[in-house]
């Protein structure tokens, strides 16, 4: 038997180190798998920032309307809006979606 294996000691020293780096090629930190889960997070990290780049402008341009020069326009719609408030002689409807 110690025979058989001396003899073939480079054959069964190739079969595990082709088994070794085949099983880390696709599982390892560095692998296939490992890959294409970074590569998902990276798609979605990507969506989330723009979804994030786009409020910031809505943001921006809320806060520019507020800004010290005052837009009367859209402080009356804002008014409205938070407080469901109306000129006089005005109908208001409240419509409520479900």
């Amino acid at each position: 038997m110690i025979n058989v294996i001396k003899k073939n000691i480079i054959l069964i020293l190739s079969v595990i180190l082709i088994i070794y780096f085949s099983l880390n090629l696709l599982g390892g930190n560095r692998g296939l798998f490992a890959y294409l889960d970074k590569k998902n997070q990276f798609e979605n990290n990507l969506e989330k920032k723009l979804f994030l780049n786009n409020e910031i402008t809505k943001v921006k341009k809320i806060n520019n309307l507020i800004d010290d020069n005052l837009d009367k326009d859209y402080l009356e719609i804002l008014i409205r809006d938070k407080f469901v408030v109306g000129k006089k002689g005005e109908n208001t409807y409240i419509i409520e979606y479900e």
